[in-house]
């Protein structure tokens, strides 16, 4: 993982310093709310529905197992014992006093973290795949080119009041597991016919009150030229991006508007000022961050270990686990581990301090002190040996965080909803909470096998509820609550937009309306037919008479 130089350690202390001072006179009458308000908002401070919330960053998802003590720690000190993880790989903490947070940021500072351009019109955290370094289906490591554009990125006095939020993806393997189609800037690591390596660069994809897929501007991008490029298109965005109007100032509506050949061609003549300059990375460079990033010292193993194998078979719920919860991994012998919080009855996405210290200690005792989170809203150990894979389980089971569903429909994607976001129009906690309980039977889950469920509190999409294979968005009716729900979205290479299957339900109606999807799947699915392949063959008809021929 990458670690602090110093310039890095004095400019971090330099913004909490500044961040003091600047709240200090905010709560002494000296600064109004609309003065502090983008002073905040650079520093990762909203104000929620009923406290601040602190948006701490962690780049590209990766955390030591120190870091994540820290967070526990805090949690417990000046929260009310718990965070949240996001889509976007960060944390957050939603009940922090306003006084107390620039002492959070200085503690913070100590693990080499911060919440530095975890919110406002600027460059967000830059995302990528939980197992990226350790995925048997990757071409490059893309963790050190994160790293690049984190720096690139921060603190960028071009780019640091943009028209609006700007949020860039990379994807390093075969499968798409960044939902990079889906971002401002979506980097996918490619060969060309010479077997060069660089960057297939997608923009304009977002999702939100306007939905898109990303499109193809530069087929491939040698990866020396990684900044330059992305400086081009920052400038093309920051020149003609629309500021009148805060719907339609993402690059998305101005890559629409242009054409994609009409941005590109922009681009490219920016780019023309800039190829070759002194942004462009040479190969000393690249060197010294992939050198944050070499494997830890892997033991040489044997795949598949007989007490592994002997476990699997004298115990069905381990070996469910182990079907659900780990991925194979690029070095014989070992596994990456999904630890779930999508239990029954917590929020998605909610770690409480007690399982932080716990996640942090197995990182520590079954792998190399490190740590991911996934944009799904989970904790992944990315290096477990296969004979510690059944004491881990153990463990984990009694921390409430080995729930056997990644990747099924209980595995919800959830923004916090109306429970804390002002701007949300409907809770999502108690409406995912009823799903899982619904579905809670195991064995017909895994009967009905992969399928994403996403869930978004308004029409901001923090839940990326466009591209789950069964979306709901909260909408408001007349001032009560109530839930749309879409069918057909997807990640990966199949990138897709879902659609509104018709009127929306009261949150009691949802779980029925659920049911009754699951229904027509089980009834006209094909041997072997996935969800959404069944949702594409079929079409939204037979789920959408289905759902509201016994709804009324």
């Amino acid at each position: 993982m990458y670690r602090y130089d110093e310039v890095d350690h004095r400019i971090v202390r330099e913004r909490v310093a500044q961040f003091r001072d600047q709240t200090r006179r905010f709560l002494a009458g000296e600064l109004s709310e609309d003065e502090f308000r983008p002073l905040r908002l650079m520093n990762g401070l909203y104000v929620q529905r009923h406290a601040p919330m602190l948006r701490v960053a962690i780049p590209y998802g990766h955390l030591r197992s120190g870091q994540l003590r820290k967070l526990a720690d805090i949690a417990r000190r000046y929260d009310k014992g718990y965070g949240h993880f996001t889509t976007r790989q960060n944390i957050q903490f939603n009940w922090p006093e306003l006084s107390r947070v620039p002492d959070i940021l200085e503690e913070l500072a100590e693990v080499e973290m911060h919440a530095i351009q975890t919110s406002g019109n600027c460059v967000r955290n830059t995302t990528t795949d939980a197992f990226a370094g350790v995925a048997s289906d990757e071409l490059l490591d893309p963790r050190p080119y994160c790293e690049i554009i984190r720096q690139w990125s921060t603190l960028h006095p071009e780019f640091a009041f943009l028209p609006r939020k700007f949020k860039i993806a990379v994807s390093g393997s075969v499968e798409d597991r960044a939902a990079s189609m889906v971002h401002d800037i979506g980097l996918h690591v490619i060969r060309n016919g010479d077997g060069e390596v660089g960057f297939k660069v997608i923009v304009g994809g977002g999702l939100g009150r306007t939905p898109m897929v990303g499109e193809v501007v530069r087929a491939f991008l040698p990866t020396r030229h990684l900044l330059t490029y992305l400086d081009a298109v920052l400038r093309v965005y920051n020149r003609f991006g629309r500021r009148d109007n805060k719907y339609k100032a993402r690059i998305k509506i101005l890559v629409k508007a242009m054409t994609v050949e009409g941005f590109a061609a922009k681009v490219e003549d920016e780019w023309l000022h800039l190829k070759d300059g002194p942004a462009t990375l040479r190969d000393e460079d690249v060197a010294h961050f992939a050198s944050f990033f070499v494997d830890p010292a892997y033991q040489p193993l044997s795949a598949n270990p007989p007490a592994f194998v002997a476990a699997q078979a004298e115990d069905k719920a381990f070996a469910r686990w182990v079907e659900r919860n780990t991925r194979l991994h690029k070095q014989p012998g070992y596994r990456s581990v999904v630890l779930s919080l999508k239990k029954t009855g917590v929020p998605p996405g909610d770690i409480s301090a007690e399982q932080m210290d716990a996640a942090a200690d197995w990182a520590d005792r079954f792998g190399f002190g490190e740590l991911r989170v996934a944009h799904e809203q989970n904790l992944v150990l990315p290096d477990v040996a296969e004979s510690d894979l059944y004491a881990l389980w153990q463990q984990a089971r009694l921390q409430g965080m080995a729930t056997p569903n990644i990747g099924l429909l209980t595995d919800i994607i959830s923004c916090p909803g109306g429970d804390f976001c002002s701007l949300a129009n409907a809770r999502s906690i108690p409406v995912a909470e009823a799903i899982q309980r619904t579905f809670d039977d195991m064995d017909y889950l895994y009967d009905l096998g992969e399928i994403a469920c996403n869930f978004s509190g308004c029409m901001n999409a923090c839940g990326h509820h466009h591209i789950g294979n069964i979306g709901i968005l909260g909408v408001d009716k007349n001032g009560e609550e109530w839930y749309q729900i879409t069918l057909g979205g997807s990640q990966g290479s199949h990138t897709a937009i879902g659609k509104v299957i018709g009127p929306s339900f009261a949150q009691a109606d949802v779980p029925a309306a659920f049911q009754r999807i699951m229904q027509v799947y089980v009834q006209r699915r094909q041997p072997g037919e996935p969800f959404i392949d069944a949702v594409r063959r079929l079409g939204f008809e037979p789920f959408k008479e289905s759902v509201y021929a016994q709804s009324h």
